[in-house]
């Protein structure tokens, strides 16, 4: 996976990956997919422009053939590509969103796995409803400052989804976890497992990863990590920061220990460039995917 190309080179996929053009054809085991859409946020707007901020930042990451800690070159093992983005539809969520089901569905059904990269957190429902349709519910394993299982809001609000994703069959409450929660919600009524931040501070990655394995167990999984589930001194550059989040470090090492999980999707969301500094988030964000894909070609490693 490896670029010899200078870090302040344009990088116009993630990770200088080679650009997919027809799905059909595409001999890749995983795509990369940017859906530029905020037309759901309730905050600060900005992460329409999130997928070319993760992607510019990558390029910091694009020249290590070995990813550390890992002691192997994904690429040898995975093959990937980037597909550019979701075509924008200024003022029409609901044609954005339909479209993005529908791409993520080709993409599916191709029998590849979809990393993709937001946008505000309301793309998981679409992609949500396409995963659903070719495996069935899914555990949902959420990294967020908040739930987003909120009651009130419109059909597009980045706050609801995943009462609307329960609500429409899509998840397996009882192998679904929320990791890095730090904002209200109804403890008595909440349909999820909740590792909040302060527990999550408090403990060792190890345990943190115990009991995703053991909430997870062996449910086909979807991965969706909100950014503002850092702390906003590792990730400023984002709609509606909390305080008192993860670590970088802390959320990076839990997603690496996530090997065993049978984890059919993926997505990063709410990176705003316009609140960021010196890329520190886009950096965070692309770290993140990177990591995920280490995941997958890890997966296929164990496999043989």
């Amino acid at each position: 996976m490896a670029s010899d190309l200078p870090l302040f080179a344009t990088c116009p996929t993630f990770l200088r990956f080679p650009t997919c053009s027809d799905i059909g054809s595409s001999a890749a085991a995983a795509i990369i997919l940017g859906a530029p859409f905020d037309l759901a946020t309730t905050g600060r707007s900005g992460s329409r422009v999130g997928p070319g901020a993760i992607r510019q930042a990558s390029a910091n990451l694009a020249w290590e053939e070995t990813r550390w800690p890992w002691d192997f070159d994904a690429g040898a093992y995975l093959r990937a590509e980037d597909f550019g983005d979701e075509t924008p539809l200024v003022g029409d969520p609901r044609g954005f969103s339909e479209n993005l089901q529908h791409t993520a569905a080709a993409v599916i059904g191709a029998g590849k796995r979809l990393i993709t990269l937001g946008g505000d957190h309301y793309v998981s429902l679409p992609l949500l409803r396409a995963h659903a349709q070719k495996y069935g519910p899914l555990a949902l394993i959420h990294f967020d400052a908040h739930t987003d299982t909120y009651g009130e809001g419109g059909e597009f609000d980045h706050g609801t989804m995943f009462l609307k994703a329960l609500e429409e069959g899509l998840l397996l409450p009882d192998n679904s976890i929320q990791v890095g929660i730090r904002t209200a919600y109804d403890r008595d009524q909440h349909p999820f497992e909740v590792m909040d931040a302060n527990w999550v501070n408090e403990h060792s990655a190890a345990d943190c990863v115990t009991r995703i394995l053991d909430r997870v167990g062996d449910a086909a999984a979807y991965l969706t990590f909100d950014i503002d589930c850092l702390d906003p001194a590792y990730a400023p550059g984002t709609g509606t920061p909390v305080a008192g989040g993860l670590t970088s470090d802390r959320a990076l090492q839990i997603v690496r220990g996530l090997t065993q999980l049978n984890i059919l999707g993926f997505d990063l969301v709410e990176v705003a460039p316009a609140y960021d500094h010196a890329e520190l988030t886009s950096l965070a964000g692309a770290t993140l995917v990177l990591e995920f894909l280490y995941l997958l070609a890890d997966r296929m490693r164990r496999a043989g």
